[in-house]
């Protein structure tokens, strides 16, 4: 396991460790997770970008049912 040194100054301390009590979690915890679903939601939105310009280059519309039957459901 590594360490990341964060500076920041104590009003943004107190804030992020009152934050953590409340919701029954270590600080270490509160700020992978902010960290982590930072980056999971930066590449959702370039995945999405990429796929409605692929589907602006190329508009394909199929119906629910069609989708079903294309992935044997």
């Amino acid at each position: 396991m590594v360490t990341i040194l964060l500076r920041m100054d104590e009003e943004d301390e107190k804030l992020i460790k009152q934050y953590a009590k409340a919701k029954n979690i270590t600080v270490s915890a509160l700020l992978r997770n902010a960290v982590l679903e930072k980056i999971e939601d930066e590449i959702d939105l370039e995945l999405y970008r990429t796929a409605m310009e692929q589907h602006t280059e190329n508009p394909q519309v199929v119906s629910f049912d069609e989708m079903m039957k294309e992935i044997d459901f």
